[in-house]
């Protein structure tokens, strides 16, 4: 049974979790959701496990086009929870943001950082998960929050887990774009936030628990790369002793294309230009002439070590594949360019309050 520890600290799976534990009636949760994910088997599921929890306050932040937000509050009113739809693309959602010299972008990371001020002022502590996942478990949300409420001081939280399905490995954005580049980026520098980026298990997991305080000081990035972002900003404010990472098991979710914009070849732009920035900010200085021949270089030991972890354990593999997405995440690799992170919640120029109203006018009902 594995047990080893990381440089952040590791929780393992290994028996006698008691969610007695987690401070979960002191919580918000935020579950980011877009409108195909409106009775979809997977954000019911997730939606079900959390009436059991009874968290102080659930945040759904949407995207959806206004002849189907009246709808999709309608859906989400069915659940026993103490709920908020904040309607992400709102008119005057975009009006506020556009006023405070906000406006450019939106997408995930953005949806995120309009709940993660409302929810650090309704809890203590803030969750955030997808509601994509048909393995999710209520019992994830405690198992981040309990090493929260320790002695230990933890003041960030992030979930790992195994990506196998349908015999093959997934988390292909991950083992692919992300690992190969931190490697390739230590290869030339021993700044202390990439042995803090190298920590994490499954770093672009959706999964994390924070300290209200902390959630209030995430600039988060307006798209893709949320996950990573929040990740500097964890270096930057709970730095190694403050940060713990938590087996959640195994995840199953839907699967992206890998071309197109829409694909993760597109999604990781913003995932490499935002690991570029957080490593920047904190003295790596990359050599972008070399940099895309050393990732190549890690892309295809990875793949090398990944062709053998699935041999060994009977999972099919298919190492050109993976070469090719080494090379089109390759493509990616450049210098970050304008920061467009959003204002950490204890700068922005507005309060969460204004978001609420905001997020709660106009819309149709409708289907």
């Amino acid at each position: 049974m594995e047990y080893v520890q990381e440089r952040v600290a590791t929780l393992h799976r290994l028996g006698g979790f008691d969610p007695a534990t987690a401070p979960v009636a002191e919580a918000a949760v935020v579950v980011p959701m877009t409108d195909r994910d409106r009775g979809a088997p997977a954000a019911e599921a997730a939606l079900s496990e959390l009436e059991r929890l009874s968290p102080a306050r659930v945040f759904v932040p949407v995207r959806a086009p206004a002849e189907r937000i009246g709808g999709f509050r309608k859906w989400l009113s069915g659940y026993d929870l103490p709920l908020s739809v904040l309607w992400c693309n709102a008119p005057a959602v975009e009006d506020l943001l556009a006023g405070a010299g906000l406006g450019d972008g939106f997408g995930k990371g953005r949806d995120v950082w309009l709940a993660l001020g409302p929810a650090a002022d309704a809890g203590e502590y803030v969750v955030v998960h997808d509601a994509d996942a048909t393995s999710y478990e209520g019992s994830h949300v405690a198992r981040l929050l309990s090493p929260l409420a320790t002695e230990a001081g933890f003041e960030f939280a992030k979930g790992y887990y195994a990506r196998v399905e349908d015999g093959r490995l997934y988390g292909r954005l991950f083992r692919l774009c992300y690992e190969p580049l931190v490697r390739a980026l230590s290869t030339e520098s021993d700044a202390p936030v990439l042995d803090y980026l190298d920590s994490f298990r499954y770093a672009l997991a959706g999964e994390f628990a924070a300290t209200a305080e902390f959630a209030r000081e995430i600039r988060a990035p307006p798209a893709w790369g949320l996950e990573v972002g929040t990740l500097g900003d964890a270096f930057a404010y709970a730095g190694f002793e403050g940060t713990v990472q938590v087996d959640l098991g195994r995840h199953v979710h839907d699967h992206r294309a890998v071309a197109g914009t829409e694909g993760l070849e597109g999604m990781s732009r913003e995932v490499v230009a935002t690991l570029l920035r957080v490593a920047e900010e904190f003295g790596v200085d990359p050599d972008y002439e070399s940099l895309p021949d050393r990732f190549r270089a890690e892309g295809r030991r990875l793949v090398v070590q990944y062709r053998a972890d699935a041999a060994h354990n009977g999972l099919a593999y298919d190492p050109a594949s993976e070469r090719d997405q080494v090379e089109r995440y390759a493509g990616a690799i450049g210098p970050p360019g304008a920061d467009r992170r959003l204002p950490a919640w204890s700068d922005a120029p507005f309060a969460p309050e204004r978001v609420l109203k905001a997020a709660r006018t106009g819309g149709a009902g409708g289907t």
